[in-house]
């Protein structure tokens, strides 16, 4: 393109933003006839502010001058990209809160990948004498009810999928199978283990279980009016009126 078509065109952006040329150069620190020679063609930005200018006006510099992208992304995933560049040149606040989303589910993401795998492996070192010996039932799976960390929301969402245990005198009793998420009931259980639970209302003091506590649901030790947490880097849960226990943690898978 020559500088009269570059200038042309971010003439044409700036004026779909509503921005004045002196605004472009408060937000470049810049002055105003540079903005102008820009326009005009008589001079040209680096790339570097080329690139400014494309994210002060909500779009790319592949979309505004038509340069062939060399990556592998798709339409859809630049799409995303291009809406959350927008978000961040005009809502600060916006883009922070879909960091916080994205941070969260990239989490979750991780978690389904690492229990699929585990699965996966068990499946394969099971061989296939021990699978033709070896009773099984089903049960309900769960990726991600109890909450080893901070706490998460219980029975929000259907079963994940069903998963065989063996049918043994240890594991008549467990009823669903859950996920940990976060590691405050370490070393006992870790960030992605699968936890056999027994339904019950009641459990020891002593015993570890899933509780209920405002409506967030934990995995760990009842103790004396308070939820424990086996690593000593996270604090107690103090129970409240309305705290229920959902069950009794019989073993990890």
């Amino acid at each position: 393109m020559t500088k009269e078509e570059i200038g042309n065109t971010l003439k044409k952006l700036r004026i779909a933003c509503g921005m004045t040329q002196k605004e472009v150069a408060e937000r470049l620190g810049r002055n105003q006839p540079i903005v102008g020679h820009w326009e005009t063609g008589y001079a040209q930005p680096d790339a570097n502010t080329l690139f400014t200018l494309c994210n002060i006006y909500g779009v790319t510099v592949d979309d505004a001058f038509g340069f062939q992208r060399k990556d592998n992304i798709s339409k859809e995933d630049y799409e995303r990209i291009k809406k959350y560049k927008f978000i961040s040149t005009h809502s600060p606040d916006g883009a922070n809160m879909v960091d916080t989303v994205l941070n969260r589910e990239h989490f979750i993401a991780e978690q389904f990948v690492k229990q699929k795998e585990y699965l996966e492996k068990l499946e394969k070192n099971t061989s296939q004498n021990d699978k033709h010996n070896l009773n099984t039932r089903l049960i309900n799976y769960y990726y991600r009810l109890a909450s080893a960390g901070t706490g998460q929301i219980v029975f929000d969402m259907p079963p994940t999928e069903r998963i065989e245990i063996p049918d043994i005198p240890e594991y008549r009793k467990v009823d669903y199978a859950i996920g940990v998420n976060g590691n405050s009931m370490e070393p006992e259980y870790y960030d992605g283990d699968i936890l056999l639970i027994e339904m019950t209302e009641e459990i020891s003091p002593g015993e570890i279980g899933i509780f209920i506590v405002d409506n967030e649901s934990y995995v760990k030790k009842l103790g004396n009016g308070e939820l424990i947490s086996l690593n000593p880097e996270y604090v107690n849960i103090p129970l409240a009126e309305n705290s229920k226990c959902m069950g009794k943690v019989i073993g990890k898978l």
